[in-house]
């Protein structure tokens, strides 16, 4: 069974930046898409940031101040967070995708005080 295991959440001020890392267990040269996913409260599900080979696509409300990265030799995939403000207040849940299968992270809290 793969897993995808989020850490790096938590309380932050608004301007602040904080990482989160998502540890898998197998190799992420295996899955054609990885990224990052937020639900804030009472919200939706959304994307934060999608892998491909081909590059990385962001939401619109994170463009410019998010970056996602990858250690493929740790298996591991990062989304750093800058200027936070406290719309990004949400649990953030890291995905990876083949094609037939779709995987997720137990999810981490990140919350943003104003």
């Amino acid at each position: 069974q793969v897993q995808f295991v989020e850490s790096g959440g938590g309380l932050v001020q608004a301007g602040g930046s904080l990482t989160l890392s998502c540890t898998v267990s197998e190799s992420i040269d295996n899955f054609a898409v990885m990224g990052w996913y937020r639900q804030p409260p009472g919200k939706q599900r959304e994307l934060v940031a999608a892998h491909t080979i081909t590059g990385t696509t962001y939401g619109d409300s994170v463009k410019g101040r998010f970056t996602f990265s990858t250690d493929n030799a740790k298996n591991t995939m990062y989304l750093q967070m800058d200027r936070l403000v406290p719309d990004d207040t949400a649990v953030y849940y890291c995905n990876g995708a083949t094609l037939t299968s779709n995987y997720w992270g137990q999810g981490t809290q990140v919350t943003v005080s104003s």
